[in-house]
């Protein structure tokens, strides 16, 4: 008898394979997105902190619609917010 797998085993075995890499693909997927996804929190709290730090105080839920509005009525009247946020080159506030 031959060592040689049939035509039959050999696609089985890619068949296999292909399910193997399926579900390392779906298991890599999902590690990456949870990744994205604490990036992305962690990058929303920092900006809480900052928006609490100008406040003085803590946020509250009143705060969101009034920061919401407020920076809208910047972009209507001249793209402030978002040209400064955009800039290729943050600037540092007396950094040097």
């Amino acid at each position: 008898m031959s060592n040689r797998k049939t035509l039959e085993e050999q696609l089985e075995d890619t068949v296999k394979k292909q399910e193997q890499l399926k579900a390392r693909e779906k298991e890599l997927r999902h590690k990456y997105n949870e990744v994205e996804r604490k990036k992305r929190n962690k990058r929303l709290v920092e900006m809480g902190i900052i928006v609490e730090t100008f406040l003085g105080r803590p946020s509250v839920d009143e705060d969101k619609e009034r920061l919401k509005n407020f920076l809208k009525l910047q972009e209507q009247n001249g793209t402030f917010f978002s040209r400064f946020m955009n800039k290729d080159e943050v600037q540092k506030g007396g950094s040097e």
